[in-house]
């Protein structure tokens, strides 16, 4: 029953997370993958179908054209701006999809249970990513690289993220391991991230200790008098969905619950709020930005 709940709780921050791409024209000077074939002719043979924002900057940074994208509010790369668009995740345009005869959809790996039967219903095949954690995300892209020619941008990419992973690493090398809480909001409910999720795979790697210890899945549910046991140095609050409500759910939690205040990460002032568009539920290109960020709020004033 718990799995179900928290499948269903990540399904809906993630559709409403989603973002989309457009097809490229070409990046000045790009190799071609072949020498017997066009960039025309490889447009052709890839007709792909982006559905996550993550997965949409990830296409661009690889100078790859998509047919379709999700709709979605959020800012994306002029160079998907007249993709069709094809709905979010949890509400899908198959007709309009069809239409587009993609040869491929994108999605990511935490929607494959729900997803894989809707796909196949109307006949798309479809690839679930897994960018569940940084070092998964990394592999992901290389594989990306190697499957649509394009392995010098991803190579690119995978390097400077793999740099600034081991710039932080040598920053927190030495120094008191912090005990971090993190909380993922949605309206109405929260959920506590353990290790195994993509913010707690990034507060792992600059040397964090999570205090949801010994589970295995991504999220769980929390008894708060048990976490206030564990005492977090740091507690970091991901608001999902409707970032504004779920800030104010956040406050109002923190201001009328009396426990939390014998939190020493409240007495110490050290809860953040976490921004969507960087910390999201699965790895993005915006990891670089995150781990600047996380070590600022782990490590203050070191």
């Amino acid at each position: 029953m718990k799995n179900k709940l928290i499948t269903s709780v990540l399904l809906l921050v993630l559709c409403l997370g989603i973002a989309g791409c457009k097809p490229d024209s070409g990046a000045a000077g790009e190799t071609p993958p072949a020498a017997s074939q066009s960039q025309e002719e490889q447009a052709a043979e890839h007709r792909i179908v982006s559905t996550t924002v993550a997965i949409t900057e990830i296409m661009d940074k690889l100078e790859l054209d998509l047919v379709g994208v999700p709709t979605t509010s959020k800012t994306i790369s002029d160079r998907y701006q007249d993709a069709a668009q094809i709905g979010d995740v949890h509400n899908l345009d198959l007709e309009t999809i069809v239409s587009l005869k993609p040869t491929e959809i994108l999605a990511v790996s935490t929607v494959e249970y729900e997803m894989k039967p809707v796909f196949e219903s109307a006949g798309i095949q479809a690839n679930f990513l897994n960018l569940n954690n940084l070092e998964l995300m990394l592999q992901t892209i290389e594989t990306l690289g190697d499957t649509y020619d394009r392995r010098e941008q991803a190579e690119s990419v995978v390097a400077q993220i793999r740099q600034k992973v081991e710039e932080m690493q040598t920053a927190v090398a030495g120094k008191e391991q912090p005990k971090v809480l993190i909380l993922l909001g949605i309206p109405g409910s929260y959920l506590v991230a353990t290790e195994h999720s993509y913010i707690g795979d990034l507060v792992k790697t600059l040397g964090g200790v999570n205090v949801a210890e010994g589970a295995t899945v991504e999220y769980v549910a929390f008894n708060t008098e048990a976490l206030q046991q564990a005492n977090p140095d740091v507690i970091l609050r991901a608001a999902h969905g409707m970032p504004e409500e779920v800030v104010k759910m956040f406050n109002e939690e923190f201001k009328t619950n009396d426990i939390w205040k014998h939190f020493n990460a409240v007495k110490n002032d050290r809860v953040y709020d976490l921004e969507e568009a960087i910390f999201g539920t699965t790895g993005s290109l915006a990891a670089v930005q995150a781990l600047e960020e996380l070590y600022d709020m782990m490590y203050p004033q070191q």
